[in-house]
């Protein structure tokens, strides 16, 4: 079938940067692969997802969908409601649009739309981002034509005749060659005869992270080092106004670092949640990592994330309960173990995977073209 022809895909699913940057790399290589194709998006109404895929020139339309609290809270009870009227709007979406195939990449609006296109007798894809799948892509995985996965040890979930192990598609400039260590440590005012941290809590920020690096930022100084700092948006504000009568001219705090390639580059050492693209990233790139991953996401993913690294001496883990007190030793004694420090950066580079998005959009085009 020739690649020119129309087919249509719908995407589903974000919530947070770990969702939409490998959506949005997906999309790209389809797009790259199948010119002609068609692309729609479907979000969750209110969620970032809503403002980064026209950014990135996409269609996108939401659903009014909300996920289920792990802990009591009023907002269950509207759980029932909202997923029975995501369902009759995602219903809509698919009908009207018809997709040749639907991909779903995680987060709430994901759901509703790949059980609806299984249930149309549509062929839907999943691509798991963690080492430990959510309750829902376990579910519809029964459904799927493939189930593209990011680990080696998802057999337990799957089956494994549906799973390919690809990695998870990355953003276009960690995958080519980074700038120069000097490019990007001009880029952000930083001075090439120290050594630097980029501290990272995922696209919305890290509470625990961020009150560590206040409570050791000028320890951090003191030992001769410079910190590149993204805070999130909601800590931005807080934290610059209780860093003004600091000096703080090695520490550049930022609310989102748009440039990563350039921030990955600039970095000696690395300390990051363990979302599930922020570690990916973090493999191709190739740095010493120290993990702190978040307690607040679903089935714990973001410690499974990270001891998946852990295990084959790939990073270190600190744990959210214990960053306060030990983040700043961490780094410290990270950063003048050069045993350590090289063992880590070779280690976390051979689980690197470049090429995800497009084996899964040649997995995809080539699933559909069999019909």
């Amino acid at each position: 079938m020739s690649k020119d022809q129309p087919y249509k895909f719908i995407i589903a699913g974000g919530g947070t940067g770990g969702h939409i940057f490998p959506a949005v790399a997906i999309a790209d290589a389809l797009k790259h692969q199948m010119p002609a194709c068609e692309i729609l998006f479907v979000g969750a109404q209110g969620r970032m997802e809503m403002e980064k895929v026209p950014q990135a020139g996409y269609e996108i339309k939401g659903l009014e969908v909300v996920g289920l609290q792990r802990s009591f809270t009023l907002k269950n009870f509207l759980f029932p409601y909202k997923l029975s009227k995501s369902l009759l709007q995602a219903s809509k979406i698919v009908k009207e649009f018809k997709p040749s195939a639907c991909i779903g990449v995680g987060g709430y609006a994901s759901g509703p739309v790949l059980l609806i296109a299984a249930l149309s007798g549509m062929k839907i894809f999943i691509q798991e981002q963690n080492s430990y799948p959510g309750i829902t892509n376990k579910f519809l995985s029964r459904y799927a034509k493939k189930i593209f996965v990011a680990y080696d040890n998802l057999n337990r979930f799957f089956d494994p005749s549906k799973m390919i192990l690809t990695g998870n598609p990355v953003r276009k400039d960690i995958t080519s060659m980074l700038p120069s260590r000097s490019e990007a440590l001009s880029f952000f005012g930083l001075k090439e005869n120290k050594k630097t941290i980029l501290v990272i809590g995922g696209s919305l920020g890290a509470r625990t992270i961020n009150d560590a690096m206040e409570k050791n930022v000028d320890m951090l100084v003191a030992n001769g080092y410079q910190i590149l700092w993204q805070t999130g948006k909601i800590y931005y504000d807080k934290i610059i106004e209780r860093a003004k009568d600091k000096s703080l001219d090695d520490v550049k705090i930022h609310q989102f670092i748009k440039e990563m390639n350039m921030a990955y580059s600039a970095a000696n050492v690395v300390v990051s949640r363990a979302g599930a693209l922020s570690v990916s990233e973090l493999c191709i790139v190739g740095k010493p990592i120290i993990l702190v991953p978040s307690p607040n996401v679903a089935e714990d993913h973001q410690t499974k994330n990270a001891m998946a690294l852990v295990n084959k001496n790939a990073a270190i883990l600190v744990t959210d309960s214990e960053a306060p007190e030990k983040l700043g030793d961490a780094i410290v004694e990270l950063m003048k173990d050069e045993s350590t420090y090289k063992n880590l950066a070779a280690n976390i580079k051979l689980m690197a995977k470049t090429n995800a998005a497009n084996e899964i959009a040649e997995v995809i085009i080539k699933e559909i073209s069999l019909n």
